[in-house]
């Protein structure tokens, strides 16, 4: 039997695939990611290693995916009906995604990242690429609605994005207070005239 015909044989069970997530940024958390192995989290999950490697061929994959699924319940696309709207939907959703729990293991796969060129694309793939999509749906939205004019280069758009967050949460020391879900509103809402005069686009204020 083929590869793929025993997966189709065997559909993935979303529960169990849940519980593994959640295990690995258990793990994450108590021992970094030098110190995850995926016996670790098969064990925490109440799973065996071989159902594991059946869903993740590595370390890097999993670790990756448990941040981007966490990542996802805060980021899921808004279509505001504004470019004003979008964007702001958008950076504030990447600025929350970037304190808290997700926030500390987005910060130990990028270090790690430095030094692990597997985890570094794993880690483009799950959270640049698609803030750079975005981007450029949110624009193209926007200039299909008459808002703005087309704009040259959209796909560099989302690290007009990232950068800021990354520099403003993850480069800056910051007191515990300002690290926090509310806070990362507050910088997002700062953030966003810029963004929008960058792009063509004006505020309602």
């Amino acid at each position: 039997m083929t590869e793929s015909a025993a997966r189709r044989g065997r559909p993935r069970d979303a529960n169990r695939d849940r519980a593994l997530l959640d295990a690995t940024l258990a793990v994450l958390g108590e021992s970094g990611y030098g110190g995850l192995t995926t016996a670790a989290v098969a064990a925490r999950a109440g799973v065996s290693t071989a159902t594991l490697y059946r869903r993740w061929p590595s370390k890097e994959f999993l670790v990756v995916d448990a941040a981007a699924a966490y990542s996802q319940e805060l980021t899921a696309p808004a279509d505001t009906g504004t470019l004003e709207g979008d964007l702001r939907a958008l950076i504030r959703a990447k600025a929350a995604s970037m304190t808290g729990k997700e926030g500390g293991v987005l910060r130990s796969l990028i270090a790690e990242g430095g030094h692990n060129a597997a985890l570094a694309d794993a880690l483009t793939k799950a959270f640049v690429l698609p803030v750079r999509l975005r981007m450029e749906e949110i624009v193209q939205r926007a200039v299909d609605r008459g808002e703005i004019a087309p704009v040259e280069h959209a796909d560099l758009l989302g690290d007009l994005v990232i950068g800021p967050m990354m520099s403003r949460f993850f480069l800056t020391p910051l007191p515990p207070d300002e690290v926090d879900a509310g806070s990362a509103a507050e910088t997002a809402d700062r953030l966003l005239p810029f963004l929008l005069r960058a792009i063509g686009g004006k505020g309602s204020q």
